[in-house]
């Protein structure tokens, strides 16, 4: 049986894996040719930093992802606070269930749904364009706040109470006994929920290409753009870099869960002697 599982995780990964590796490669081939590789270049990355269009989809998705992952992550962490705080399991319940529904949605229910109420929105206050940054940026926000509160809410349920009670006790302010005790233990879940709000902003396309205008596009608009005519080794280089910049991401939010546990494991004296508070 163990034989077995082994053969069958290795063709698991082989199935994942060898089309991006695939991808990888002939983004170093040296012509234009598709279907061998002849020789490694860095030709096609010369190529895409050279095109103007790149340059703008690359600010327009890098602007859009930071902007709509900070606000998420405020709100989701705003969020999760204030979830812990309700009394009535119902209502706690009820609002977790209706964070979720931005995250049980198919993309392209979320994307038509959203772009059909930004449509209605801008009739109603008669703006010339009714999509652009500003509606993507709002979809991008909703669809990002459900992954934030998942990370940080597990962190916000494992808090000590009674480390911010003792703050209090020694003169802090719940508003800074919140900033100094609570805010630090939940910070790996924050940097997680950063991260994956990030990511996921950074590649997403089925929401974007349903509520942006005309003159936003972003890096997944562009690559589908592309692929409608013939398909270039610059696409490849493209896509190898955002390949690369969501595997440092990920490295990043395993690092911080990994510190996150570390300090949860402290105790509660440890934990106020290195704040200061003993």
């Amino acid at each position: 049986m163990k034989t077995i599982s082994k053969v069958y995780m290795t063709l698991i990964f082989l199935i994942l894996y060898i089309p991006i590796i695939v991808l990888i490669l002939f983004s170093f081939n040296n012509t234009g040719n598709t279907g061998s590789f002849t020789g490694f270049s860095l030709y096609w990355y010369k190529e895409l930093f050279a095109s103007p269009d790149t340059f703008n989809a690359l600010k327009n998705t890098l602007i859009l992802a930071l902007s709509a992952s900070v606000i998420a992550t405020i709100l989701g962490t705003a969020a999760s606070v204030g979830i812990g705080k309700f009394k009535s399991k119902a209502i706690r319940n009820g609002v977790l269930s209706v964070t979720n529904v931005p995250m049980m949605n198919p993309d392209i229910v979320t994307g038509i749904s959203m772009m059909l109420l930004f449509v209605l929105v801008g009739g109603l206050l008669q703006a010339d364009e009714k999509l652009g940054f500003w509606t993507i940026l709002i979809a991008h926000i909703t669809f990002c706040l459900p992954y934030v509160i998942l990370s940080v809410r597990p962190r916000v349920l494992g808090l000590n109470r009674s480390l911010s009670e003792a703050a209090m006790d020694l003169g802090c302010t719940p508003v800074s006994a919140f900033f100094k005790v609570e805010l630090p233990a939940i910070m790996p879940g924050i940097i997680s929920g950063f991260i994956m709000a990030f990511t996921l902003s950074l590649d997403d396309f089925v929401i974007s290409y349903f509520t942006t205008g005309n003159d936003f596009q972003t890096l997944p608009l562009l690559i589908y753009s592309m692929t409608k005519k013939e398909v270039t080794p610059d696409i490849y280089a493209l896509s190898s870099l955002m390949i690369g910049a969501v595997l440092i991401l990920l490295i990043l939010s395993n690092i911080a869960e990994a510190k996150g546990r570390g300090k949860a494991a402290e105790t509660p004296a440890e934990m106020a002697e290195r704040k200061g508070f003993i």
